[in-house]
């Protein structure tokens, strides 16, 4: 992908779990500030702010990454940027399928911020991408099996670490 001097940005956020307050959680708002700042740092333009509060990585049936991709195509937008590749998702064929052909087809560049990935750098950090995006699939699929095994027991132990791990969920 060769270097742009003009993008327009949309920041995606995604957190699995809601806090219990009913506002979005703090962690969206940390990484909406953080990567509103680093866009901006940057000298791009912010296009949208997308966020997925209280959705699963495991799926890509969340309504703002949808509002997301219809924005790519409509040309809204040319650059994405996350915190990090596990806020894209966590089913590593779907995050392949969107890191390595559907942005670069649609000249889209991608940036993961603290993973040091930018797709308009053909660096060793995306050499990685595909294992961090296994890694970040594996996670969710060994903490759906903890909590589908908590969920089975009945004693106030579990029933007490269940309430008290109930985000990861």
């Amino acid at each position: 992908m060769r270097e742009q001097q003009n993008y327009t940005a949309g920041i995606y956020c995604r957190l699995s779990s809601e806090d219990s307050a009913e506002h979005e959680s703090m962690s969206i708002g940390n990484q909406k500030a953080m990567l509103s700042d680093y866009v901006k740092r940057q000298g791009w333009e912010v296009g949208d702010i997308y966020i997925d509060d209280g959705y699963s990585g495991t799926n890509f049936e969340r309504p703002d990454f949808k509002r997301m991709i219809g924005d790519i195509e409509n040309g809204k937008i040319n650059m994405v940027v996350v915190k990090d590749l596990s806020r894209l998702g966590r089913n590593y064929i779907m995050c392949g399928q969107y890191t390595e052909i559907y942005f670069p087809e649609k000249g889209v560049r991608f940036i993961a911020v603290n993973d040091n990935v930018d797709t308009i750098n053909n660096t060793g950090s995306m050499d990685i991408t595909p294992f961090k995006h296994i890694l970040n699939d594996m996670y969710a699929k060994d903490i759906l099996d903890l909590c589908q095994y908590f969920g089975q027991k009945k004693s106030k132990d579990y029933a007490a670490f269940l309430s008290s791990s109930s985000s990861f969920c």
